[in-house]
């Protein structure tokens, strides 16, 4: 009998690209599963580009390439992180996706971290002003959703460079947006029927494990799994409990979790050396 064909369809986070979901695609493409990484519209250019994206164009386009790929595919999957989980979860109750399993990794059903953003309180004020939301900029800053001090140093330097990775900002027009979606995401969660696995940082800055288990509730604790993270904040597939993510994906999924090779924790020595060397560039590019 021939092997099933697998598919995973990979949505990444706001601003960002498919490095949002740090090297699942290459662990998933390891364990024989082919990967299908989506650009969602406003997204892989600049952040002007959001400006007048709406929610609907973003599910519009992943239901597109859904229906587009699941023809192709024995079983296909669904799996997004931080924006992406919320049109995952969107989709899978759209679709009433039965083809595959489900994954919500850092899902932002409330803003409610640690870290509060600055337009939290007044955001919605802020909308209701003609052109305002537009002209506002949200900033990506520190500590960029990452605890490792080694892979925030990193981060850093890569927008100092400008590497085309995440946006340096997203207009406030574009939060109104994921605040729309959060409000439709949180309807109707009982119509999804596939197992369903939630990963989140109980440290994430941006959206507190409430909205983990928010999701689990209403989808059904009997389809659904929640593992809370213990050393990473909200950017959970490139920080320190980034294996442990990759592990509890292919066990969802039913794969071999031993292409995971497990990083051994880096000594003290080696570890600032490549901080010395991250913060070095940062300086390099502070004189340019």
């Amino acid at each position: 009998m021939a092997a099933q064909r697998i598919g995973v369809l990979l949505v990444h986070g706001l601003g960002g690209t498919q490095y949002d979901l740090g090297s699942l695609h290459k662990t998933l493409q390891k364990a024989g599963v082919e990967t299908h990484c989506i650009t969602l519209p406003g997204h892989g250019g600049q952040p002007q580009d959001l400006i007048g994206v709406m929610m609907e164009d973003w599910l519009e386009a992943v239901e597109k390439q859904y229906l587009e790929i699941a023809p192709q595919y024995d079983v296909l999957h669904i799996m997004g992180m931080c924006l992406g989980s919320l049109i995952a979860v969107e989709l899978a109750k759209r679709m009433r996706h039965a083809k595959g399993r489900l994954i919500a990794l850092a899902p932002p059903v409330f803003l409610d971290g640690w870290s509060t953003p600055w337009y939290r309180a007044v955001r919605h004020l802020v909308y209701r002003l003609p052109g305002l939301a537009r002209r506002m900029r949200v900033a990506e800053e520190e500590p960029y959703g990452i605890k490792s001090d080694l892979v925030r140093a990193m981060v850093k330097a890569r927008f100092a460079r400008g590497d085309n990775f995440h946006y340096p900002w997203v207009p406030l027009s574009c939060i109104e947006q994921v605040d729309r979606l959060r409000a439709v995401v949180q309807r109707d969660l009982d119509r999804i029927q596939c197992p369903t696995l939630i990963v989140h940082a109980d440290e994430d800055e941006l959206t507190s494990p409430r909205s983990a288990y928010f999701l689990a509730e209403r989808i059904g604790h009997d389809r659904t799994r929640v593992v809370i993270l213990q050393n990473s904040y909200h950017m959970i597939c490139v920080d320190n409990d980034r294996d442990q993510v990759a592990i509890e994906v292919l066990r969802h999924l039913q794969l071999d979790t031993a292409v995971v090779k497990v990083r051994e924790r880096k000594t003290s020595q080696r570890v600032q050396e490549r901080l010395r060397r991250a913060n070095a560039g940062l300086a390099q590019n502070a004189l340019l």
